[in-house]
């Protein structure tokens, strides 16, 4: 059986996306294939990076990838999920033949406080992401 291919899309490709990436991965890696990519592709955020080795993950030294540059190879996916708010979901180009679903969380780029404060905020999103993750692989099953 081949696995469902599955790409997270969100603005920079540094938070959110790289979490639900790493997320389902952990989760039905055996089942899907997982991508993620950014609109405007920036830095790897360094607390993103700190929640998720929480979890055993460890994303030090990935790199982000564009939306743009999968298109150009052509990339076709099962399902493009986008993760960051409405406004910025409606600019992710569309990839032929998948199914687009759209789970708005919170930008961490926005968060403000200490590294601490940061960092709770993070492992909060991070929950709903998992969450959202869980809810969705059963509903598939």
């Amino acid at each position: 059986m081949s696995k469902k291919t599955v790409l997270f899309v969100c603005i920079h490709n540094s938070a959110r996306s790289q979490m639900a990436e790493e997320l389902l991965r952990k989760q039905a890696g055996d089942r899907f294939a997982v991508e993620s990519a950014g609109i405007e592709p920036g830095e790897l955020n360094p607390i993103v990076v700190e929640a998720l080795r929480e979890d055993g993950i460890d994303i030090t030294g990935k790199k982000t990838q564009a939306v743009a540059d999968l298109l150009r190879a052509k990339k076709v996916y099962d399902y493009v999920i986008t993760v960051c708010d409405e406004a910025s979901a409606q600019r992710c180009p569309v990839f032929p033949g998948g199914i687009k679903l759209h789970w708005g969380f919170t930008d961490p780029s926005k968060f403000t406080g200490t590294a601490e404060e940061k960092l709770q905020k993070v492992r909060a999103v991070k929950l709903e992401i998992k969450n959202k993750v869980f809810s969705w692989l059963a509903s598939l099953a």
